[in-house]
């Protein structure tokens, strides 16, 4: 028997939701990549989750640092065409696996009723450990369920049904820095608006003085490794069929 050929991501989707630990996760992994959805007329949604008050390099006051972040984010949202960015405020550096983490990541997806979600991988990258914060594979695995089975179940967290949001299908989820990626999105053309939105978080990258040329090799070898023609730019993602 021939086994079914790999299901490829929708061409097109009306609506994402990228939900990401921290201001700039999305925009090291993935802006270049919403670039080309905005562009494409998809409705974009930003849900990051801490306010990133455990970031940074030098003496901001930590009371200064989650404000500022907020702001840097908004800005580089704005660089790759994304208007709607929400915080949910939980602390950074401090994320764990909880019902009520679940239950305000369902409430957005109800809000926003993405056709795809992306966020983080919830498995360690053995070889880019710095991909694994643990903030990272808790958001990852926290979206994870509540794409499945809490958004789409009517009978999970009654409070959400109680608020007037239905329950909701999201029918595929883009993990970003997944030992398993099978997906690269080429980002070559929209690269200068990812180098926006990442130097948009001054607070973060203002001292890395070879930031475009590191970024740049890193997403060389993800073209390199996953087909794209010499010398394109890549993002890559292990995309997982969720309907």
């Amino acid at each position: 028997m021939t086994p079914p050929l790999p299901r490829k991501p929708a061409e097109h989707v009306e609506r994402a939701l990228c939900v990401l630990a921290h201001p700039d996760d999305v925009d090291f992994g993935s802006a270049g990549t919403v670039a080309t959805w905005t562009s494409a007329g998809t409705e974009v949604t930003y849900l990051i989750v801490t306010d990133g008050d455990a970031g940074g390099f030098d003496e901001t006051p930590r009371e200064q640092m989650g404000p500022l972040r907020r702001a840097e984010q908004q800005a580089a949202a704005a660089a790759c065409g994304v208007e709607d960015v929400r915080f949910l405020g939980y602390p950074d550096g401090r994320l764990e696996l909880t019902l009520d983490l679940r239950r305000d990541i369902s409430r957005v997806i109800r809000q926003v009723r993405p056709q795809r979600v992306l966020t983080s991988s919830p498995e360690r990258f053995w070889d880019r450990i710095g991909a694994s914060h643990p903030d990272h594979m808790t958001v990852g695995e926290s979206t994870l369920r509540a794409v499945y089975p809490d958004a789409r179940n009517p009978f999970a967290f009654p409070q959400l049904a109680a608020e007037g949001l239905e329950a909701w299908t999201v029918e595929e989820v883009w993990l970003t820095a997944s030992p398993r990626s099978d997906h690269v999105v080429d980002v070559t053309d929209v690269v200068e608006l990812k180098f926006a939105a990442l130097k948009s978080h001054v607070s973060q990258v203002a001292h890395v003085a070879d930031l475009e040329q590191f970024v740049t090799g890193w997403m060389r070898e993800n073209g390199r490794r996953l087909g794209l023609p010499d010398g394109r730019l890549g993002e890559a993602f292990h995309i997982v069929h969720t309907a």
